[in-house]
C-alpha cells in the first residue's frame, strides 16, 4: 500500500539545475537573433549527396518560402502540413513556414489515408509540402476528403529539392501541373519575418499529433515559449559541445516532437553541424556515421539494440562518437552497459550515454541524466530539468510520500515511492487543439500536465519509470492507442471482441501491441489448433492495410474465449498483460 499525503500543500520537486532567465520571442526570431552568425558554417548536411546548406543559406532561404507562402495566399495562423521523410528541404519548409507566421502541422509518413485525412481535416490545413515518394497517398486522402481535383493543385507542393529527391520525382511520374518546391522560393524574399514578440510567444507554432487512450489522435497545440523553453533548459544538462568540432547525427524522423525540436531545431539553436538521414537504415546509418566523423547521436532504443547486436557495426569505424542520447522509450542498464562495451572497444574512449525523458505534450524534454552522472545513474530517465516542477501522484490525486531510511514505510516492500509523474512549467503545451475536455482531463487547473508515466525519484533527484499509468502502447516512439485497434478490428464481421494490450519483446527492446479476440469461429477455432493459428495470422495480415505500420499487430493475435471486463463493461487490460506474460513464461519454459 503506498503512502500518500492528503496534505493541502502538496509536495513539489524542483530541479536541481539552477533556475534559468528565460528569453521569449518568436521561434524563428530566436533562432538567428544573432545576425553574426550567419555565416558560412554548416548548419544542415544531406547523407547521401553531401549538399550542404551553411546558417546563412537557411536564413537566406527560408524567408524566401516564407514569402512564397505568404504570396500563395497563406496568413498568419493559417496551418501548412510537412508530410515527408528527413530530407534538406525540411528545415527550409519548416522554418520558412514559421517565419511567414504560418502553424505547421507535422504528419507521420507511415499514415495511412484515413489517419491523414484526420490530421488534414482536424488540423484545417490550408497547403500540404510533400516529398514526390508520398504524393499518391496524399492525393488519395484528398480525394477522400473530396476535393475537387483543381482544388488539390492548389493545396500541394511537391518538396524536391536535392538530387536524389528529383530521382523520385521522375520515378512516381509527377506532371508539370504540380507546385514544385522551386517554384516557393523563387518569388521573392520576406524583408523580415513575422514577429511573436512579448505574449504573442504563447501562439501555436507546431500541431504534432499525440493519440490519446481513447478515440482518434489528438493536435497537440505546441507554441513558441514552449520549444524555446526546452532548447534553453536543456542545455546545462546537455554534453559539453564544441560547434566547430561535434557534428550530429540526425536519424530520427523530424515529423516526431523530439526529432523536429533536438535535431532539426537545436542545430541552429546551438550551431551544431547536423548529417540528416531520411530514415534509419542500417548501411546508411553506419557508413554516415563514419564518413561525417558524427560525435553526437540522439537516438532510441530499438537503434542502441542494432548496435548492440548486429555484426554488421564490426565493419565501420564508430571512434569518432562522443555521445548518445536515448529517449523516447526505456532503455535498461544492460543495453546500455553492452553499447559503452562495444563503442568502447571500436575506439570510443570518451563515450557518453545518457537518457531522457519527455512527451509530445512537454515539448518534448522534461528530463536528462547530465555526462558526470552516467555512469552513477544507468538506467534512470534523468533529473529534472531547470525552470520545472514535478509531483508524483497516487491514483487518488494525493502526492506520494518517500519511504524514510529506516521508517515503517520502507518496511512495506510495495512502497518504492512510485507514482503517476505529474509536470508544470513553461514548456507544457497550450492544449489539445479543438478538444478543451482531453486538455482538461490532461492539465489541471493549476498547470500539471499529467504524464501518464509512472516514476520514482531518488535520494539524488534522478527519476526512472517503472510503469506507464495510461492504456497507450508505444513502439519504436511512436504511439498506439489500444482504443484505435480495436476500433479497426471490430469492422472484421467475424470478429465479436477484442482488447488490444503492448507486450514486452525481449528480441527488440519494445513494446508490441497484441490483440485478443473473439471471433463468431471460436467453437471450431479453439478446438482446432491449426486452425486457430492460421486464423491469427490472417488477422495479423488483415489490419496491416488498415493502420500505419506502427500499429501493426506485431506482438501477434490470440483468440480467446471471452475478453475480460468490469462491471461497467471495461477492458480490464491488466488481465490480458497477465496472461501474457504466463504465455511468455510457458513458451520458455519449453525451451
Amino acid at each position: 500500500m503506498l503512502e500518500s499525503t492528503t496534505h493541502s500543500e502538496p509536495i513539489i520537486y524542483k530541479s536541481f539545475f539552477p533556475s534559468l532567465k528565460l528569453e521569449f520571442s518568436g521561434l524563428f526570431s530566436h533562432l538567428f537573433r544573432n545576425k553574426e552568425s550567419l555565416d558560412d558554417s554548416p548548419a544542415y548536411i544531406d547523407a547521401i549527396s553531401g549538399i550542404t546548406l551553411t546558417r546563412a543559406q537557411v536564413h537566406d532561404q527560408s524567408l524566401r518560402l516564407a514569402c512564397g507562402v505568404r504570396k500563395h495566399g497563406l496568413k498568419r495562423d493559417d496551418v501548412a502540413m510537412i508530410f515527408s521523410p528527413n530530407s534538406l528541404a525540411w528545415p527550409i519548409v519548416l522554418l520558412g513556414s514559421i517565419a511567414a507566421g504560418v502553424k505547421a502541422t507535422l504528419a507521420n509518413t507511415s499514415y495511412t489515408t484515413s489517419e491523414l485525412a484526420h490530421q488534414i481535416r482536424d488540423s484545417n490545413t490550408r497547403l500540404v509540402f510533400v516529398h514526390p515518394t508520398l504524393l499518391s497517398t496524399l492525393e488519395k486522402t484528398l480525394n477522400h476528403l473530396r476535393i475537387p481535383a483543381h482544388e488539390i493543385r492548389k493545396k500541394v507542393v511537391i518538396m524536391s529539392y536535392t538530387p536524389q529527391d528529383e530521382v523520385d520525382e521522375k520515378e512516381a511520374g509527377i506532371g508539370k501541373e504540380w507546385a514544385r518546391l522551386k517554384d516557393f522560393l523563387s518569388v521573392g524574399k520576406l524583408v523580415g519575418e513575422e514577429r511573436f514578440d512579448g505574449s504573442d510567444s504563447l501562439s501555436t507554432v507546431l500541431l504534432c499529433y499525440s493519440s490519446g487512450t481513447t478515440g482518434l489522435s489528438k493536435g497537440v497545440e505546441t507554441t513558441h515559449r514552449n520549444i524555446l523553453t526546452v532548447l534553453q533548459i536543456f542545455k546545462p544538462a546537455f554534453y559539453d559541445y564544441d560547434a566547430k568540432k561535434d557534428v550530429s547525427g540526425a536519424v530520427l524522423p523530424f515529423y516526431h516532437i523530439y526529432g523536429v525540436v533536438q535535431l532539426l531545431f537545436f542545430a541552429i539553436h546551438t550551431g551544431i553541424p547536423t548529417v540528416i538521414m531520411p530514415r534509419f537504415e542500417p548501411e546508411l546509418f553506419l557508413s554516415t556515421t563514419q564518413r561525417y566523423r558524427i560525435t553526437i547521436l540522439k537516438i532510441v532504443p530499438p537503434i542502441i539494440l542494432f548496435m548492440n547486436t548486429h555484426p554488421m557495426v564490426d565493419n565501420y569505424d564508430l571512434s569518432s562518437i562522443r555521445y548518445v542520447m536515448s529517449a523516447a522509450a526505456p532503455l535498461g542498464a544492460g543495453p546500455s552497459n553492452n553499447l559503452i562495451a562495444r563503442l568502447k572497444a571500436k575506439g570510443c574512449n570518451e563515450i557518453v550515454l545518457t537518457q531522457a525523458f519527455g512527451l509530445t505534450e512537454t515539448s518534448p524534454a522534461t528530463h536528462l541524466v547530465p555526462p558526470k552522472w552516467s555512469t552513477k545513474k544507468i538506467g534512470s530517465c534523468g533529473a529534472l530539468l531547470p525552470n520545472l516542477e514535478a509531483r508524483l501522484v497516487d491514483d487518488d490525486g494525493n502526492d506520494v510520500i518517500k519511504p524514510s531510511a529506516g521508517g515503517a514505510s520502507a518496511m512495506d516492500p510495495e512502497n518504492d515511492g512510485r507514482g503517476e509523474l505529474w509536470i508544470r512549467g513553461p514548456s507544457v503545451m497550450k492544449g489539445y487543439l479543438h478538444n478543451p475536455a482531453a486538455t482538461a482531463n490532461s492539465i489541471t487547473r493549476d498547470g500539471w500536465f499529467k504524464t501518464g508515466d509512472v516514476a520514482i525519484r531518488d535520494e539524488d533527484g534522478f527519476y526512472y519509470i517503472v510503469d506507464r499509468k495510461k492504456e497507450l502502447i508505444k513502439y519504436k516512439g511512436s504511439q498506439v492507442p489500444p482504443a484505435e485497434l480495436e476500433a479497426v478490428l471490430l469492422t472484421k464481421e467475424d470478429i465479436l471482441d477484442v482488447g488490444v494490450v503492448g507486450i514486452q519483446s525481449v528480441h527488440e527492446g519494445e513494446e508490441l501491441p497484441r490483440a485478443y479476440v473473439v471471433s463468431k469461429r471460436n467453437g471450431e477455432l479453439l478446438k482446432d489448433k491449426s486452425a486457430q493459428k492460421a486464423y491469427e495470422l490472417e488477422v495479423q495480415e488483415w489490419i496491416k492495410s488498415r493502420v500505419a505500420k506502427h500499429k501493426w499487430l506485431r506482438g501477434g493475435v490470440v483468440v480467446i474465449e471471452a475478453v475480460p471486463k468490469s462491471a461497467a463493461g471495461k477492458i480490464l487490460r491488466r488481465h490480458l498483460r497477465d496472461l501474457a506474460r504466463k504465455e511468455t513464461e510457458q513458451i520458455r519454459g519449453k525451451l
